[in-house]
C-alpha cells in the first residue's frame, strides 16, 4: 500500500482543485463507512483522500420556504432522524437512510457516500429516485445537477468526471396526498445487504384513485432500477388486487439479478415483486394519513 495523502478542504472549490490535481487515484470521504472498510481490507488504493465533511455545504439539512430540501452530502442519517418535519415529510426515505448500518454507523453513514459507492443494493438510492431526488455536483467546469439514478453506472462506478463529487441533495417538497416507503429484505434480522429493495412513491386523489406514481428497485440489476411499467400499473387505481398484480409483475419483468450466496435469480424476482405490492400498499396508507 502506498502512502496516501490526506486533505480536509473547508471549501468547495478547494475539494474541486484538490480531486482534480491528484497524480493518482483519489478518493472523497463522506461517512467513511465504506471506504474505510475498502481501504483496511486494500480493496481501494488512493494517492489522495479528500474529507469533505469540514465544507459548510455538505453538512446541513435545510427545510426551504417551498417546502423542498436541500440535504448536504454528508450529513450522517442519525442527524437527519432527529429533523422531525423531515421524517413526517418523506418517511420512506428516512427508513431507507436508517437501514445503512447499524446504530453506530448511523453516526457517519450519509446519503452522499451510499450514493457514490454505487453497490446495486444501496438501501437509500431506491428511496431517492423515487422521491425525485436529484444530486448537486461540483467539478472544474462548474456546478450541475442530474437526477440521482443517473450517478450509479455500474457496480462501483459513476458518471462523475475527474474532480467532480456531489456537494448536496435536493429532495422536492412533498405533494398533496403524496406518501413514500422502503422496504428490503434481507437473510439476516439486521446489519446485512439487501437481497432486494424496493422503493414507492406515490400521489392520491380525494379518492384514493393513484394519479402519479414512481417504483424503483435495489439488488436486482447491476444498477438500481427505475421501473416506469411498475408505476403506469397503479396510476389510475385504487390500488386493487389487480393493479397490484400487474404492479408485481411490472416488477419481476424488469429484474435481472445474479444467483449469489443472500439469493437466488428466481427468488430475487419473486421477492421484487412482493416488496413492491407492500411498499405501494405502505405508501397508500401514508398518502391517505395525510
Amino acid at each position: 500500500m502506498q502512502s496516501v495523502q490526506f486533505e480536509a478542504p473547508g471549501t468547495v472549490e478547494q475539494a474541486v482543485a484538490l480531486l482534480a490535481g491528484a497524480t493518482g487515484d483519489a478518493r472523497v470521504l463522506a461517512g467513511g463507512t465504506d471506504l474505510l472498510v475498502q481501504l483496511r481490507s486494500h480493496l481501494v488504493d488512493p494517492a489522495l483522500v479528500v474529507d469533505i465533511k469540514h465544507i459548510e455545504e455538505t453538512r446541513t439539512l435545510v427545510r426551504n420556504a417551498d417546502g423542498s430540501y436541500t440535504i448536504g452530502s454528508a450529513v450522517a442519517g442519525a442527524e437527519a432522524h432527529e429533523n422531525a418535519q423531515f421524517v413526517a415529510d418523506w418517511p420512506g426515505v428516512m427508513e431507507a437512510w436508517d437501514l445503512i448500518g447499524s446504530t453506530q454507523i448511523q453516526g457517519r453513514a450519509s446519503l452522499g457516500g451510499n450514493l457514490c459507492n454505487a453497490s446495486p443494493a444501496a438501501d437509500s438510492v431506491p428511496a431517492m429516485i423515487v422521491a425525485g431526488m436529484t444530486a448537486n455536483i461540483a467539478g472544474p467546469g462548474g456546478r450541475r445537477s442530474v437526477p440521482v439514478g443517473e450517478v450509479p453506472v455500474a457496480p462501483g462506478r459513476t458518471s462523475l468526471a475527474n474532480g467532480e463529487f456531489v456537494v448536496s441533495f435536493t429532495l422536492p417538497a412533498r405533494p398533496a396526498g403524496g406518501g413514500d416507503a422502503y422496504l428490503r429484505l434481507i437473510p439476516r434480522t439486521e446489519m446485512d445487504i439487501a437481497v432486494v429493495g424496493c422503493g414507492v412513491a406515490l400521489v392520491l386523489d380525494g379518492g384514493g384513485t393513484v394519479t402519479s406514481a414512481r417504483v424503483s428497485l435495489g439488488a436486482v440489476a447491476p444498477t438500481v432500477l427505475l421501473v416506469e411499467d411498475a408505476a403506469r400499473a397503479i396510476i389510475g387505481t385504487t390500488l386493487d388486487d389487480d393493479a397490484l398484480a400487474a404492479l408485481d409483475a411490472a416488477c419481476q419483468a424488469a429484474c435481472s439479478p445474479i444467483n449469489d450466496k443472500r439469493g437466488t435469480i428466481v427468488y430475487r424476482t419473486q421477492v421484487a415483486g412482493v416488496l413492491a405490492r407492500r411498499a405501494a400498499r405502505i405508501a397508500a396508507e401514508r398518502a391517505g394519513s395525510r
